[in-house]
Formats: structure tokens, sequence, C-alpha cells
């Protein structure tokens, strides 16, 4: 390790709050140190036809084209961008697949929000948790860029539309 990059590892460490907790590794922690999660938003992204690249190496591939869709809840409020994408690859060893979805909002202020949500659903398992990262501009938005988030999706029965519910980890 470089100099630099030690220096850069102490400064970070510097900034975590100072650890006071002497149970032993791998006990219960309490109750207020166990993250919690809060209700942020919800999409309601429509979605295209899927376009069906095939089956290769790792299974099968295609993409679903987002065409829209709306954003709501206590944090944000506006709009899904038309013209994202969610890629997909359902396995051939396991029948579960790989979501990569990546595309834009656009908060009721007209701030452009970019998504990039990530996470595996296996058909028939238990229900499905997502990686959502945000990045936003500096301003009103910016707190979602440094937050944490897990989504639950649940397809709408007309196939046309599926529904993201973003929890930010506190």
């Amino acid at each position: 390790m470089t100099a630099k990059h030690k220096l850069a590892a102490i400064c970070i460490l510097m900034h975590l709050p100072a650890a006071a907790d002497t149970a032993a590794v791998g006990a219960i922690p309490p109750a207020d140190a166990v993250p919690r999660i809060e209700f942020a938003f919800e999409e309601r992204v429509t979605i295209g036809a899927p376009v069906v690249l095939g089956t290769t190496a790792l299974g099968h591939r295609q993409y679903i084209p987002i065409t829209g869709g709306t954003v709501a809840g206590p944090r944000l409020k506006g709009q899904v961008v038309p013209g994202g994408w969610d890629f997909q690859l359902t396995y051939s060893s396991s029948e579960c697949t790989q979501l990569s979805a990546d595309y834009f909002l656009k908060a009721d202020d007209g701030t452009v929000i970019h998504v990039f949500n990530e996470g595996l659903f296996c058909p028939g398992g238990a229900r499905s948790f997502f990686r959502p990262r945000l990045e936003a501009p500096k301003g009103a938005h910016e707190w979602l860029t440094g937050a944490t988030f897990v989504a639950t999706l649940d397809v709408e029965p007309s196939g046309q539309a599926v529904r993201i519910r973003f929890y930010q980890v506190k």
C-alpha cells in the first residue's frame, strides 16, 4: 500500500464513529445498532415487449424497453423518462434471472436523476430484493446519490408495467 493510500485509509477511519461495542464477534447487535428501512417512493414503470437476443453460453438474454411511468411517495415525485432498458439474463443452470435496469427519472422540479437497479429474481422462491443506485445533481435531490436503498418489484397483472418500491436504509 502506498503512503497516499495509507493516508486516505486513515482519513476515512477518522471520520467513522468510534467503536464502543465490546461484544463478542458474531453476537447479535443491540437494537439501536441495527439498520432500519423507511419507505421513500414508488415507481410505476411502463414497459414494452421484450426484445429477445437469444440463448448464449450463459442462458437466455433479452431486454425490455422502459416506456415511461410515474414516481410518487413521501420523498420523491415525478415521471419515469421513456428510453431506459431492463437487461435480463435467465441462467440455464438455475432459471433465475439477473436484472439490470438503467433509466432516468424526472422529478417534479425538473431535476433528472439516473437510476441503476440490479438484482436476482428466482421463480417460486422468496421475495426478490433489488439494489438500486441513484445519481442526482447537486441540489434538492443530491441526498439520493449518497443514500443506500433496497427495492421490491412487482409485475402488474397486465404485464405492461411493474411497480418498484424504494426503501431507504437508515
